[in-house]
């Protein structure tokens, strides 16, 4: 195994999570059931004649990644890797409409060439002239974390600087698709917090983050990443069990976890997966939700991660994010856990450098 440095990143999502300058001790929970991205100033990172033709999924990607390789003064990496659930949503209910009616006829190509799951990988490297290897995952709620796996083999096998990331966009059809069958909260406001709803769904959302990965250190690193690992399924009873093996891999204890970032959503189908862990084997740990700021989507983690990365190198976990009273002074081992209707589990473990 090699050393994987995070050395720039980049996020587009519902909060002002684009400008660099923008404090995530200001971020303000969500308080509709569906919300979308907040639009950062797509001129800074894309030309303008190129704006209008590409789907949103696209100029998200495009500028996170834009910020990720500013970050860490990198101009083409030696590959690029993007994790997707659903690929360019929008486009693909578009294409899917025109078939409907036109009745399979005269259709014009342009939206099913945007709707593939790789058309954000390969935007982002048309617009950077980047010809190294580009692959794009499309493994549900575990996209991301592949994609981090694959960065980190790439890595393993000799390249140095690796763009990866995770892309998802809201879908109108979809999500009328996905309140029907309670996968969005039926609930339209949430006062008191989504966190703290006792219904089904969560809030649907949309987001791009994107990080650079390097086999050595800089002066702008965030964080070093130890490891990734995922599961399709687990029962309830088993996360704690696979946490500790994870860990116990990894040459740690419980005790060395200096703050957990969970997937909590509000979902009260599902969310008893991260009660388990808050109320037994991490009642003692800091405890950090992002959810109720980032909305769920399929690659909701990637943003969970950008939150980490920051609280690894600033030190500090804003208040907002707390969902316990357990306080740290430094952090050194953070350790994320996502799951999704009680599928695709997965654990991300960061240090500090």
């Amino acid at each position: 195994m090699g050393n994987y440095y995070i050395n720039g990143i980049g996020c587009v999502s519902s909060q002002e999570s684009s400008d660099t300058e923008k404090d995530i001790k200001n971020y303000e929970e969500l308080t509709t059931n569906i919300v979308s991205v907040k639009k950062p100033d797509y001129k800074k990172h894309i030309i303008p004649s190129m704006i209008r033709r590409m789907s949103i999924g696209v100029k998200m990607g495009v500028v996170a990644s834009s910020i990720a390789l500013k970050e860490a003064n990198i101009d083409i990496p030696d590959a690029i890797i993007t994790g997707s659930g659903m690929g360019c949503l929008n486009d693909s209910e578009k294409f899917l409409k025109n078939i409907l009616d036109n009745d399979e006829q005269f259709l014009t190509p342009t939206a099913f060439i945007q709707s593939t799951h790789n058309t954000v990988g390969a935007q982002v490297a048309l617009g950077l002239g980047c010809k190294a290897y580009n692959v794009t995952y499309v493994h549900d709620a575990t996209s991301f974390e592949t994609s981090l796996v694959d960065a980190m083999m790439m890595i393993d096998e000799g390249e140095s600087k690796i763009l990866v990331g995770g892309v998802d966009e809201i879908g109108k059809h979809t999500a009328k698709l996905y309140q029907l069958i309670d996968l969005i909260k039926k609930e339209e406001s949430f006062e008191n917090g989504v966190l703290n709803t006792n219904t089904k769904g969560a809030i649907y959302s949309e987001g791009a983050q994107f990080f650079v990965l390097e086999n050595e250190k800089s002066e702008n690193t965030y964080a070093k990443l130890l490891a990734v690992t995922h599961f399709n399924q687990l029962e309830k009873t088993e996360v704690s069990k696979k946490l500790e093996l994870f860990l116990k891999e990894n040459k740690l204890s419980i005790p060395e976890i200096d703050a957990v970032v969970l997937g909590l959503n509000g979902d009260v189908n599902f969310d008893n997966y991260y009660k388990n862990l808050q109320n037994n084997l991490l009642k003692n740990t800091q405890q950090i939700a992002y959810k109720q700021f980032s909305g769920e989507y399929n690659t909701a983690s990637a943003f969970g991660t950008w939150v980490a990365c920051n609280v690894l190198k600033n030190q500090d976990i804003p208040t907002n994010f707390l969902i316990n009273s357990i306080k740290k002074e430094t952090y050194k081992n953070v350790l994320l856990y996502n799951q999704y209707r009680g599928e695709n589990h997965s654990f991300i473990l960061l240090s500090s450098c």
